[in-house]
This record gives C-alpha cells, structure tokens and sequence, in this order.
C-alpha cells in the first residue's frame, strides 16, 4: 500500500510546486506613478490600464510647459478629474470631459470649484489614485478600463452633494453639448482645438445612486429648465441628497455617444469599485511580468544614504519612507525599473470602440478589421528605444501598430509622424514609422501587407513637403530653404535606409540601390573642417558656428547633439572623422567638455553630462558609440554615469519630458544590458546589466535571461571582465535577435577595472555602407554671401581623397572644368559651382552665388541684435537680400528683444530719395511682433536729424499667422543721413501664452530709392 501511495503524493507535490513556478510575481508594488510628475517629466499619476484608451487622472495645472500632462507634482490646487492625458508630451492637449465632487451652492467657474489638497493624501499605483479634496471634505478614488473610468466619491453628510461636468475645461472648445438622459445618466460631446486642431471626444455617464436635481449652464449662467444644451462653453452639475458616497462610470468614444454607451456596457457592468481596481491591476501584472528582474545592488550600509551618492532618490511611498530611513538599493533600482516599464506601457493609445470602429485621420469612421486601431504615436521620440522594445516583449500589439499606419496611410497618403485624435500634428521631423515598420520586418513580424507598407515608405520620404523635396534633389536639406535643415538631413538618410533594408529583405533591388545611396546624405552636412554637422546656407557652411549654439539647423539640440547621428553608417562617419581613435576622441569631448549651451534657449535640452543631454531623445544612441572603437569599455562608463545621474525614484526622477515612453524605454533596454542603435538591423549593443538577473518572456515562450552577478557584488563593478552565452564563452560587443528570440541565459561579468586583454579580443557591431558608395556633396567655406571688397571661398569634401571641379560661369562642372586647388578670389558678382570625383563616381553639384556691393551705403545700429538673432551682421539690413516669412531659415534676419530697434544710416553723399522701407516679421506665437510703428527722421550732417515721419503697424497682434510688413514712407528729397526707429510692441498680450514676457522685433532690409 505504502509502494503505491508514494508515488501519488510524489505527482502532487510535483502538480505543486509547478504551479508555484509558473504563477508569476506581481511587479506592480514596485511601480510609483509620481515618477515623472515632477521636473519636466510631464507625466501623470492617474488610473488607466495598458495602452488604454480612458487615463483618469487629477487636473493641477492648466497653463505652461509643466502642465502639459495637466498634473505637476508641485502643485497642491486641483480642478478636477478628466479622462484623457498625454504621457510626458512638450506640448499640452487632452485633459477632457471633467469630473469635480463639490458640497453646497454648486460653482461653474473652476477658479470657485477647485480645491486644495495634501501630498500626504495622494496614492498612486498601477490602475488607482486617491485623494483628498480639502476644500470640500470629499475622498475621491479613480480607477479605469480600456474605454471606461470609474470615479468613487465619499461626501461628508450633506444634502448638496454636487458633481460638476465642465465641457469647456483647458483647451479652446469648438463645440459641445450636454444631455440628461434620466435620473442615472448623462451623455455628451466636446469638439476642441489644441495640438489636436479637431479633436472629438464623446461620453456616457452612469451614476450609481439617482440624483435629485441637475442644472446645465452656458457661459457659466444657469440654463433653467433645459434638459439638452448646445455651445461652446457648457457646464453642468448634478445633485444628489446626503448619498454617503456615490460612484460614476464614464464611457468615451472618438466615434459616437453611442459607442460611448457601448464600451462602457461591455467593459464595466457593474459598479464594483475593488473588483474594478483588481482587474486593472492584474492587467499591469501581467504587462510587467514580461521582463522579470532580480537584485540590482549590494546591500546598504545603515550608516549610508545610497540615494545621495548614487541618484536613487527615496520618492513617491511617504508611507514607506517613514519605515525606513534609510531603504534598500536594489529596490530603489526595481522601483524605478518597473516604474519606466509602466511609463512603456501607456501609450500608443486604443482608439477604436468595442465594435472595432473608430474615427480616421481623415475625419471619417472606419472599423478595425482584426485589429485594434490607436494613436497617440510620438514616433521621433519612440523609434529609437520604445518601439524596439515593443517589437521583442510585444510583437502582436506592434502588428497593430503598423496596421494601424497602413490605415493612416490609406486615409491621409503618408504614413504618420505624430497622430494624435484623429489628427495629423505633423509635429517633430523625420517619417519614423518607416523605422518601426522595418525593425518589425526584420524581426519577424510580418503577417501586414509588406507591399503596401514599402509603397507607404516611399510615397512619405517623395512627398514634396517639410524639405524633402530639396533633399532628393541636392542631397541635403538647404538651410537657406527650410528650417532644422541639418538635423532633418540625418533623420531622412536614416529613414532611407530603413527603406532600403526594407526593400533588401522584400528583394527589392531597384529599390534598394535608390535608398541606400540617399542613406549617406548624412555625408553632404558633415563639415570636415569643423568635424560636425553642419548646416548649407547658399551652398556654404553655416556661420557663425558654434557647436554649442542651439539655433534654427537642429531640432531641438545643437551641432553637439545631433553630429553623431548616423547610426545606419557609424563606421563610415568614423572615417570622415579620421578613424575610430578620432570618433573616440570626440565622443571623449562630447561627455566632458566644460563649454556651456549657448544660442537660443531650448528648455527640452536638459540632463547634461557635458555637452550630452539625456533628457532629449537625439543624444540617447550615443553612449553605445564607444563599442565601434579601441575603448568599447567606455560605454559601460557613461551608462554607469548615466544611470546615476538621471534617473532616481524621486517625482523628479526622468531628465526630460518622458515623450509616450522613450525616456523609460532607454533606461529598460540599457538596464538588460542591451540597446539596438539602429532599429531595423539585428544587433544589439552590449552596455551594463542593472540587476542581478533579468528575464525576457518571449511571447515564443522562450526566456531570455541576463545575468550580471558583479550588481550584488559592488555598486563599482562597471567593466566588461566576460561574457558567456548558454554557458560558452561569448567574444561579440553586440547579440543578434536571433539567438535572443530563441532564448537563453547571456552571462555577463564585471569588475571594478577594464579588462584590456579581453575587450581588444572582442568583435566589435558592424554599421557600414558599403553598396552604391556616395561621394559627398563638396561645400564651400565663406564667412560672406555678399561683399563689397573681394572675398576668398574655399572649398572642401567630407572625403579628403575625393577630386573637386569647379565652373565660375553658372554652367555644370565636369572632368574638364577648373581643378580644386586653393581658395578662390572673388571681386564680382559670381556663381560657383563645385562637383566632387572619385572612383568613377560623381557627387550632386553645389551651388552657391556670391554677390558684389556696389553701394558705399553705411550702417550704424543704436541698439544692438540679439546675439541669437544676428543674421550675418550689422550690414545684413542693406545686403540686397530680404528675409522670407519662414524666419528660421537661412540666418536672414536680425532680432531685437526689450530695446527698440535703432539704426542711422549714411548713404555716402547728398543723394534724392523717393521712399524708405524697413521689413519686419510676425510670428507671435513665438514672440515676434511687428513694430507698434516705425519713424524716419532725415539729416545733412548725421546731428540735426529734421522731424519724423512716423508709420503705424496694419496688422495687429492677434493675426497669428507667420508675415513680413514693409513700414515705407515717401519722402521725395536729399539726404544724407537716415535714422530709423521702430518701437516694440512691448509685453505679449493677455491671451498670450507666454502673456507679459517681452516681444521681438524682427528686422530684415532696409530698402532705400
């Protein structure tokens, strides 16, 4: 009996312990949602659920670039609750359809409806937020589903428990309307222009407990008797009697308010708050534990602060803190690992109804056929480390996301750069779903129209808009034609190259040789005499240039900050640069010079280490350049200083804005140790495990584990010391997807010092183009454009082996043209184009003209231009050339800010003049508004200047579209001397954004005759 007994209890055991292995652990105790809420992290700490549609979250901040999530951590005035917020965004939109619990005399205005409330009363955690309304005595819970947000609110004893509905909160409201549709429901509509210029959003609401009374207003008065009202400016409130607490499910919908009432009837049949808030953090459960970590740090010495030595801040558990003084390392690191996976996982957005239908980028509603739409795709930020993410912990919602662009595609005839709502924003440059699609692609997922999709890629890197056309002509955005020319430049050629591997996989070979030579345009704007990208301005460098300076070239960064941008060939910028020791050297300055940002200010360049800045996504591949070079160990020294320096636990935790997930999605990827440079290719750079062990759970149900125990050892052990892959030695600065998606366990071990022997042993990644090898487009080098006195222009190549020809008569250089030998003088007005030869190959021709001054005209500035605005100089305002309304291109115009523009100027002699004009500009959303007016005051002798003639501005400073105004007075007389003077418009206006900052004057040719 024993004999058979035995065995039955040895399979049960068995059946046990099994069970407890696969029962997977809950990470959410680990997420903190006020990471980020703080600084200029924008994000939110409210309820919603992965990739949801509903982000139910408080409303603190209406205004300013800190408000853009509608939450900062700072603030301690809240307005309510809505249902729609953007994830770490730099500009603000959403916060839709909110929600506020009131008691007595309900209020319309939210400057009379807000409350304040306490820090210490905030809770926050994966699917649930909780406060306190001081003002009124009201605990408020939110929880949600994908389409549906549940608000529970404990009222003290009254009998005028009210919820204000307002429709007109935030951003300008186009249209709405409010309807009661008994004593439990209500419905709505808000049409609303922000960043999202027609953003519709629909609602239904059901209340748990009947209310007694309801009222709609319109303008903030009171609308009697009206059941259903219409307009721009509605608000509502509904009452109930002494209900003790009362709950509110909210349905929305991009399509309908039926669809509204659908999503909320199919996803929260009840009003079974806690069983709500267990669904939705078992859905985050089950998200986090796709990547499963363990350690991250020795222990911490009690006599210790670890968070003040190494960046891993305390924040966000001021329940926790007062338990501990002083709390473990390795959960500070898991805190703020799973808190940026979390971050990962709320956007892109579901944007179709439960019935599959949802609202297109062209206005129409279309159904979702077997899968789900979304938006809300920030791809500029999210190609680089979020979506690379996605594609190997995610790969069916990555499907849907490029059925999703195919869709766009169809409805719009590009693919998308930043949808949002049913809107294009075209927001940010580059077409960067090309690289997600690509990365897919080359990863395995392919069950999408591949040939559609390589259309869709074409058509959107041909279209003829933000520069694209000037770029597969010259082979280099003009600066002189469009604004963020250089760093546009970079991105185009990496997206042609994603198109051309693209079209490689597809054996595509026409193809491939058009895209893969127009992916080394990043040659035609690197600048070997200054080694940086540089931007073209009439065929020349750029001047003045200051890699420092944050201008007009780049979008948003500097000459710093994007010159290492050629991730698809980073081996050929090397040999422009000189070699691989050069490229070091130069990543070397990158990390430690001392020279500060310098031109405009842009606040989105944050998180610096040198010239580095982390808290913007341009500089996140750059560490990871090191592992092309003679010291690959240097990339485990700037990640390590990386992690300690920009991410901590603390509200404050990220560098930058968050940006939908980029900002975590770099500190996920490089914790496992792992980062893909160039999405769209199979490697993987090696960089420094965070944790002990971490595992990825392929959706294959293959596990790919990390493990690094020198993290328990010492917080010091930064260097490579060996690698093993499935328990052999491992010799590659890079892992294939290949051998990751079959899983396995990758074995790192660290040490406190490099270990020289075995990293030059190593093979280093490979990112070389060597099909359809380019010669770059030669530039010529010239501080002027026009000249009264000869100039010299000299001409250069980014490869120094290349043979350059040259006409001075307009026509087409060839074989047989003038040899580039020395710089050439120029005295009269003249066009020069230079083409460059090698082996066998011809670059695109450049052009440039150069034109003579033949007038003695004179100029003196009283006041002098912003240094950020100086066009090319004091005579810049009687060059000939008049600045176009598109001011950030070409380095045209002059600008002047909290000092009138002043000038006097000497025409030489006595000479008869018939009118006076001075140019100006108008952009006032960026400050530039034109002149209150403009006087003309005349002299003989440059003391005794005669009385004014004054012109007076005929656009006013509401009219916010982009123009140049000519102020000309008739004069008809001989002078000599002309003063100019224009007065600032003064302090921006009220409804400005920026209301009461000083404005510009933006000045460009004074025209005499």
């Amino acid at each position: 009996m024993v004999k058979q007994v035995l065995p039955v209890l040895s399979c049960c055991l068995l059946f046990f312990f099994t069970a407890s292995a696969q029962k997977k652990k809950d990470y959410t105790p680990l997420v903190n949602p006020f990471i980020g809420t703080g600084g200029h992290g924008h994000t939110f700490p409210g309820a919603t659920v992965p990739f949801g549609m509903v982000q139910l979250s408080p409303d603190t901040r209406l205004e300013g670039w800190d408000g853009c999530s509608g939450y900062h951590y700072t603030d301690t005035t809240v307005y309510g609750f809505s249902h729609t917020h953007l994830s770490g965004t730099g500009i603000p939109d959403y916060c839709d359809v909110l929600f506020m619990p009131t008691t007595g005399l309900p209020k319309f205005k939210n400057t009379e409806y807000r409350s304040g409330f306490k820090k210490a009363n905030e809770q926050a955690s994966p699917g649930y937020y909780k406060t306190l309304l001081d003002k009124y005595n009201v605990e408020v819970e939110l929880t949600a589903t994908q389409r549906v947000g549940l608000h529970h609110y404990e009222y003290p004893s009254t009998n005028q428990a009210n919820i204000i509905i307002d429709l007109s909160h935030r951003d300008k409201v186009l249209n709405s309307w409010i309807e009661v549709v008994n004593d439990h429901e209500i419905r709505g509509f808000r049409q609303s222009k922000s960043w999202a210029n027609d953003q519709n959003v629909y609602f239904h609401a059901k209340f748990s407990k009947p209310f007694k009374t309801y009222g709609i207003s319109q303008n903030d008065i009171l609308q009697q008797g009206k059941q259903k009202l219409e307009g721009n400016n509605i608000k509502m409130y509904v009452q109930f009697d002494d209900p003790k607490d009362v709950l509110v499910k909210v349905g929305i919908s991009p399509v309908s308010s039926e669809g509204a009432l659908k999503n909320l009837d199919a996803e929260l049949k009840d009003f079974d708050f806690k069983k709500t808030v267990k669904q939705a953090r078992a859905a985050w459960s089950t998200e986090l534990a796709k990547i499963e970590i363990e350690g991250g740090g020795p222990p911490v010495p009690q006599q210790q602060n670890m968070s003040s030595s190494y960046g891993y801040g305390y924040g966000g558990f001021p329940q926790q803190q007062k338990k501990q003084s002083f709390p473990d390392y390795s959960k500070i690191k898991q805190t703020i690992f799973y808190t940026a996976l979390y971050h990962c996982m709320i956007a892109p957005n579901i944007y179709n109804d439960v019935d599959g239908q949802y609202r297109g980028l062209d206005g129409k509603v279309h159904k979702a056929d077997g899968f789900n739409y979304y938006t809300v795709f920030s791809l500029w930020d999210t190609f680089r480390a979020e979506h690379p993410l996605l594609t190997l912990i995610d790969k069916k919602r990555t499907l849907d996301f490029i059925k999703t662009f195919l869709a766009m595609y169809e409805q719009g005839g590009l693919l998308p750069v930043w949808p949002l709502a049913s809107n294009e924003t075209f927001c940010m440059i580059g077409n960067h779903a090309i690289p997600v699609i690509a990365d897919a692609y080359s990863k395995g997922i392919r069950d999408f129209d591949a040939g559609k999709a390589l259309e869709a890629m074409k058509a959107s890197t041909n279209a003829n808009r933000v520069g694209l056309n000037l770029y597969a002509q010259y082979g280099y955005v003009l600066g002189d034609k469009e604004n963020e020319s250089v760093s546009k430049t970079l991105e185009y050629a990496y997206d042609d190259w994603c198109i051309a591997q693209m079209a490689k996989m597809m054996n595509k070979p026409e193809d491939y040789n058009t895209y893969i030579k127009r992916a080394q345009y990043w040659k035609n704007v690197y600048n070997n005499q200054t080694g940086f990208m540089q931007a073209r301005v009439n065929g020349t460098w750029f001047t003045p240039f200051n890699p420092t300076d944050i201008n007009n070239n780049y979008t948003e960064g500097n000459a710093w900050h994007y010159s290492f941008f050629a991730p698809q060939d980073v081996d050929g910028l090397a040999t422009a640069m000189g070699g691989k020791e050069k490229l070091e050297a130069k990543l070397d300055e990158l990390f430690t010079t001392t020279a500060k940002l310098s031109g405009r200010e842009q606040s989105d360049v944050t998180g610096l280490i040198g010239q580095y800045a982390h808290g913007n996504e341009p500089s996140h591949h750059m560490a990871y350049l090191y592992n092309f070079t003679a010291k690959p160990e240097k990339t485990q020294m700037r990640l390590k200083d990386i992690f300690r320096t920009q991410y901590t636990a603390q509200p404050d935790g990220l560098a930058g804005n968050e940006d939908c997930g980029q900002m975590s999605a770099w500190y996920v990827m490089s914790a496992l140790g792992i980062y893909n440079i160039a999405p769209g290719q199979q490697q993987f750079l090696i960089g420094l495990p965070q944790f002990e062990k971490a595992v990825v759970n392929l959706e294959n149900g293959k596990k790919f584990t990390v493990l690094n125990s020198g993290t328990s050892v010492s917080l010091n052990n930064t260097y490579l010391q060996g690698m093993n892959f499935n328990k052999k030695p491992y010799s590659k600065l890079y892992i294939d997807y290949d051998d990751i998606s079959k899983g396995g366990e990758f074995e790192i071990f660290t040490g406190k010092l490099p270990n020289q022997i075995f990293v030059q042993e190593l093979e280093r990644p490979t990112s070389r183009i060597t099909d359809s090898v380019i010669v770059p487009v030669p530039g010529f080098i010239s501080t002027m454009r026009t000249f009264k006195t000869p100039i010299t222009v000299a001409i250069n190549c980014a490869d120094i082996n290349a043979k350059i020809y040259y006409t001075l008569d307009g026509s087409t250089p060839n074989a047989s043209s003038n040899t580039y030998i020395k710089p050439l003088t120029i005295s009269a007005t003249t066009t020069i184009k230079a083409i460059a030869f090698k082996n066998g190959k011809w670059s695109i021709v450049n052009t440039g003209t150069f034109s003579q001054i033949t007038s003695n005209t004179k100029i003196k500035l009283i006041n002098k231009y912003e240094p950020n605005y100086a066009s090319t100089g004091d005579e810049a305002l009687i060059d000939g050339i008049i600045g176009i309304d598109n001011w950030r291109t070409g380095n045209a115009w002059q600008g002047f800010q909290k000092a009138d523009f002043e000038a006097i100027i000497d025409l030489g002699s006595l000479k008869p003049i018939t009118e006076i004009s001075l140019n100006t500009l108008q952009d006032t959303q960026s400050w530039i508004v034109f002149p209150q007016w403009v006087q003309y005051s005349l002299s003989d002798d440059g003391k005794k200047f005669g009385p004014p003639v004054t012109v007076k501005s005929k656009i006013p400073v509401d009219n916010t579209a982009t123009k140049t105004q000519a102020f000309t007075a008739n004069i008809n007389r001989k002078t000599r001397y002309i003063k100019v003077l224009a007065k600032q418009y003064g302090p921006l206006p009220e409804w400005h954004e920026s209301k009461g900052s000083p404005s510009y004057i933006f000045t460009d040719e004074i025209t005499i005759r």
